[in-house]
């Protein structure tokens, strides 16, 4: 088999679209001729200032090209963050401030080079070269798309036809990304099956400014712990490359098992789909301990397996658990506001749920009454635990 025929077929195994094989073939033959590395973009903007398995799918692709000697460019959408990625939304995502840009954008090398080769990996920033371009050059740019063709893009299709808003500032999202392509002269760029239209996108600019035109891959999404919609944190369906060790172990435990199977497949050595498959438990506890070893250490990988045989096998507290302080309150609290307020809980119509469900105790003792109020009391103590894995020391000064 050729050599940029082998490289071919692991660079595209799992691509729901390859833009072209063809154009493929002959960027990794030619680059193997010439020694020229291709360059190869994956953007990822700073929405949230955690990366999580779901970005994982594009991270271990991108470093299969660094594996085969290519340049690897984590472009940050510093500046498209301030536009907020319409991609299969059905209205306009809020737009974030320049502040919580700085802030979400502050952790993401740290956290990509768990995965990628440090060395062999140059971090963007797509404000370098945005925050250049003059009224004419957005005018230009504008100038290379029609409206009608926006408007076909699947998620603005839908919106326009029922009716929901759609601001002008928002179809400068696919622009602004193909632009990107062009600036950084990419040969190839990687995305999600619901970046199709962005992607393309690059190959629009870069013919417009008649440069060769880049391949373009996507994959799939990977499904949140919910099991239905993509990971995401706007979800609450994700696992963080950062969580601690206990809290990725025990969200992985509690994927069902045909989930646990895709994750397999998308993330780890696919030849352990068979196997997990007669054996699901083993291989999700083998899931749990690899990711945990992989973001944080074979020891701690260790120690989170330990602490999940010791609380959901035997019932048992787990040895080390948060601690935080509040002030004592001059009035009882309502206890649904009380887990909201520190985290434990995205809603208090989920705390709710969770009550209803008997899925919250305190200090050992399950909480029937939804509408609870507890009176703080100075120098007290109480154990807050949510499901199976949440638990929390609230020390009331």
């Amino acid at each position: 088999m050729n050599e940029y025929q082998a490289h071919f077929d692991q660079i595209v195994k799992h691509a729901k679209d390859c833009v072209s094989d063809k154009e493929l073939k002959l960027k990794l033959k030619k680059s193997l001729s010439s020694k020229k590395p291709l360059v190869v973009k994956a953007g990822f903007d700073p929405t949230y200032p955690d990366l999580h398995l779901g970005h994982l799918v594009l991270l271990r692709k991108l470093k299969i090209f660094q594996d085969f000697g290519h340049q690897v460019c984590f472009l940050i959408g510093d500046f498209t963050a301030r536009i907020g990625d319409p991609s299969g939304l059905s209205e306009t995502r809020p737009r974030l401030s320049e502040k919580q840009i700085q802030q979400n954008t502050k952790t993401y090398a740290e956290q990509v080079f768990k995965v990628l080769n440090a060395k062999k990996t140059k971090i963007l920033f797509n404000s370098s070269w945005c925050n250049k371009l003059k009224a004419q050059d957005w005018i230009q740019l504008c100038s290379h798309y029609t409206a009608a063709r926006m408007l076909e893009r699947d998620d603005f299709s839908k919106r326009f036809k029922q009716g929901q808003a759609i601001y002008i500032h928002e179809f400068l999202y696919p622009l602004i990304q193909g632009y990107d392509s062009y600036a950084m002269t990419a040969d190839i760029e990687l995305g999600g099956t619901d970046q199709i239209f962005n992607l393309l996108m690059g190959r629009e600019i870069q013919k417009a400014h008649q440069q060769e035109l880049q391949c373009v891959l996507t994959f799939p999404l990977l499904e949140g712990t919910d099991g239905k919609k993509k990971m995401s944190k706007s979800f609450n369906n994700f696992i963080a490359l950062k969580d601690s060790p206990q809290e990725m172990y025990g969200k992985v435990m509690s994927l069902s098992d045909d989930l646990m199977l895709r994750y397999y497949e998308l993330l780890m050595d696919a030849s352990d789909v068979v196997s997990a498959q007669k054996e699901p438990l083993k291989y999700k506890k083998r899931l749990a301990y690899l990711l945990v070893e992989e973001f944080h250490s074979s020891e701690q990988a260790r120690l989170a397996q330990e602490e999940f045989e010791r609380v959901f096998s035997k019932n048992k507290i787990p040895e080390q658990i948060k601690e935080v302080s509040i002030s004592a309150e001059k009035e009882a609290v309502w206890i649904a506001h009380l887990l909201k307020n520190l985290g434990m809980v995205p809603s208090t119509g989920e705390a709710r749920r969770l009550i209803q469900g008997g899925g919250v105790q305190i200090n050992s003792e399950k909480v029937l009454d939804v509408d609870l109020k507890l009176k703080l009391k100075s120098n007290s103590e109480y154990l807050l635990q949510v499901g199976k894995r949440k638990f929390l020391k609230v020390k009331v000064n």
